[in-house]
Parts: C-alpha cells; sequence; structure tokens
C-alpha cells in the first residue's frame, strides 16, 4: 500500500512587534539590520513566512515609516525565498492610514489585518520589569489600560480596497469569536476572496483565552463559516505559544511563532533567536510526522501573487 504524503505546514515567524518593548529582551532585534537578520535566520530555520513590523533603531518605539521597511525588506529578500508579510496593525496610537503605509507602497505577498476594534492589554506588564531603557515604555504600555485597539468595519474595509489593485492577500488576525464573523461579513461581500488566511490569536488580555475549549471552538466556528475557503493558523501568546501552535497542528491547521508573540524559550529562560522558536515548532511537527511547506509551497496553499510581483 502506498504511503500518503505528509500534510505541509506553514510556519509563520513575527520577527518584531509592537507588543514587547526592548528593555524586555536584549535579544529582540531592532534596528533594520538586526530585524533583517532576525528574518533571514528564521527562514533558514524552517520558517515559510516572516511576519514584520518596524522600529525607530535609535529609541526602539514602534514606527510604520515606510523608509525603514525599504531598508530590510529588500535584504530578505535578497538572501531567502521567504514570503514577507507586512503588519497594517503597526501601534494603537497610530492612525488607520499611517498603519497602512508600508503595505500600502511596497505592495507585500502579505499583511496582516485586525478583524475588530478591542481591549489590547499591556498594562500587567509594567509590574513585572523594573530597568526600562527609553522613557516612552512604561507610560505606553500602563495606558493600555485605557486605549482601544482600533479596528472598525469602515477602516478594515479601507485597507482591504486600498490594497486590492496590489493583490496582497492578507493574514486576517481574529482575537475573538466575533472576528471570524467579521470576516465572513466582508467575504459575503466579496471585499475579501478566498482562501482566507485566518490567524487565531489566543492569550492577549481583551481578547479570547488560550484553553483548549477556546481554540476547538474557533476552529469549529471557522469550518462552519468557511468550509473550504480557508487555511487557518495559531497564534498562542506568551507562554501559551507553543502548546497552541502544537493544537493546531493536530486539528490540522498552521502555526505562528516569533519573538513578537513570545520573548520565552522556556520557563525563565530568554528566547536569543527566532529561529530557536522555529527549531523548537519544526522538531515538534516533524515529530507529529508533519512536513514544513516551504515558502513556494505556502505561496501555492494560500494563493499568494509571487515574490517577483511586490513593490521592493
Amino acid at each position: 500500500m502506498a504511503s500518503r504524503p505528509k500534510r505541509k505546514v506553514i510556519i509563520t515567524c513575527a520577527v518584531t512587534g509592537s507588543i514587547h518593548t526592548p528593555t524586555m529582551s536584549p535579544h529582540l532585534p531592532i534596528t533594520p539590520k538586526e530585524i533583517a537578520d532576525a528574518a533571514i535566520g528564521a527562514a533558514e530555520a524552517g520558517a515559510s513566512i516572516v511576519h514584520l513590523h518596524a522600529r525607530d533603531p535609535i529609541t526602539g518605539q514602534p514606527t510604520q515609516d515606510t523608509k525603514y521597511f525599504h531598508e530590510f525588506a529588500p535584504v530578505i529578500k535578497a538572501h531567502s525565498n521567504v514570503v514577507l508579510n507586512f503588519t497594517t496593525g503597526g501601534a494603537s496610537t497610530m492612525s488607520i492610514e499611517e498603519r497602512l503605509q508600508p503595505a500600502l507602497q511596497l505592495k507585500p505577498e502579505i499583511a496582516s489585518l485586525n478583524m475588530g476594534s478591542m481591549n489590547f492589554g499591556l498594562h500587567p506588564m509594567v509590574g513585572r520589569y523594573k530597568n526600562w531603557k527609553h522613557d516612552w515604555e512604561v507610560p505606553y504600555l500602563a495606558e493600555s489600560d485605557g486605549r482601544i485597539f482600533r479596528n472598525t468595519f469602515k477602516d478594515i474595509q479601507y485597507i482591504l480596497e486600498s490594497c486590492s489593485a496590489n493583490q496582497t492577500r492578507f493574514e486576517i488576525e481574529c482575537y475573538d469569536i466575533g472576528h471570524l464573523y467579521t470576516a465572513a461579513h466582508f467575504l459575503e461581500r466579496m471585499i475579501v476572496k478566498p482562501p482566507l488566511f485566518i490567524q487565531s490569536v489566543f492569550g492577549i488580555l481583551g481578547g479570547i483565552g488560550a484553553h483548549p475549549e477556546h481554540v476547538m471552538q474557533m476552529k469549529q466556528t471557522a469550518d462552519r463559516l468557511f468550509g473550504n475557503d480557508y487555511v487557518w493558523s495559531v497564534l498562542g501568546a506568551g507562554r501559551h505559544q507553543m502548546p497552541t501552535a502544537t493544537m493546531s497542528a493536530i486539528m490540522g491547521g498552521n502555526v505562528r511563532v516569533g519573538l513578537e508573540d513570545s520573548l520565552w524559550d522556556a520557563p525563565g529562560t530568554l528566547a536569543q533567536t527566532n529561529a530557536t522558536q522555529v527549531k523548537r515548532i519544526r522538531s515538534i511537527l516533524e515529530g507529529l510526522s508533519l512536513e514544513v511547506a516551504t515558502p513556494d509551497e505556502a505561496r501555492e496553499i494560500l494563493q499568494l501573487k509571487g515574490g517577483n510581483n511586490v513593490g521592493f
């Protein structure tokens, strides 16, 4: 009897981001060179896709200034075939227009897109750390208890329609069950086209928790809403990263890891590189007799436009 081919699993690596601040880990890439090196290292370790934010190289503050994306994106492209995925989330302190610019101007194969306005609670981190490097860090975290991360229906439609001519597809980030229904709303209106790349996010304060029952409920709801018109992936924040990624793999989904989502390699041990986390989840996948998708296989699965059709 012929053996069945192994299922291909897409690994997304979120290299750096707006959630964490530089002094929480000395290993978080900040400068364009550090971000490029980290992305290339993640790709060499097995990442199919790298998800990219930018930071001010002096202050470490999140920024959507396209000049930084223009610095690291061509370097990554020149050294790797990995799929590049730009944020449109940026930070909750930014306007929608500001958040959109890197994806609009550089036209990546994929961009992230949040499916709803939400409380995004970072303030509990303030009490866990003492040695802050920059003046902006504590207020940025502390004031999150009074901030809304805005993603209205109008905002979402604006981003989708603005990038339509670029043929950029989206990593559709769903932090709660209702966000799946919002994605279905835009699919029904044909403002977004299948297959949808649904990234279910677990463990953020203000979103759905990371209990196994919630992971199953997300999958069941997405199956009901999208049928065969979507590709499912899972992101677990902090200590939930590897357990929820493993659940996703077992349930037929894909995975996201990286220092944006978790700074840790083990309890009390900081991950020194993004590649470390990619290698860990890859070993789990291979232990489950699954196979990691190459970047070109991820392009085929997600029906992407290809790395030669970007603006960098």
